[in-house]
């Protein structure tokens, strides 16, 4: 089982070159807090805050995926061609169907030189509208 690093891993920095490494390899859920059952809503995913991510072809982001629970919902797969080799913030818009339940979502990404990462979860409150 690959190592997955999480938050829990990046709390405290010791210095600058450990935030740059957590930081532009950690993935961030970006969607409303509250949807509506059976519409479609965005959800934006972003790796990093202040660190751009290399994107050369030993060293990139190779996927990015959205997860609600153990489900699999979608999934991002990126070539290091695909920014002409530009350092940057991978990101990604997935836009899903709200089920019937409220979701607690999360995201993880694969870097080719440092493994597995996984976001925050986000907890998605599913509203019924009357009929």
């Amino acid at each position: 089982m690959p190592r997955i690093f999480s938050k829990k891993d990046r709390e405290n920095p010791e210095n600058e070159m450990q935030k740059d490494y957590y930081d532009r390899h950690s993935p961030h859920i970006d969607c409303d807090e509250q949807v509506n059952s059976g519409e479609k809503f965005k959800v934006k995913v972003v790796l990093g805050d202040e660190y751009l991510h290399p994107n050369q072809s030993d060293h990139h982001i190779a996927w990015i995926q959205l997860w609600n629970r153990e489900t699999l919902l979608c999934e991002a797969r990126f070539t290091s061609d695909a920014l002409c080799q530009q350092a940057n913030h991978a990101e990604i818009d997935f836009y899903i169907v709200a089920p019937q339940v409220s979701m607690n979502l999360m995201a993880m990404s694969y870097c080719t030189k440092h493994g597995l990462w996984q976001s925050d979860a986000k907890a998605v409150k599913v509203i019924h509208k009357d009929s």
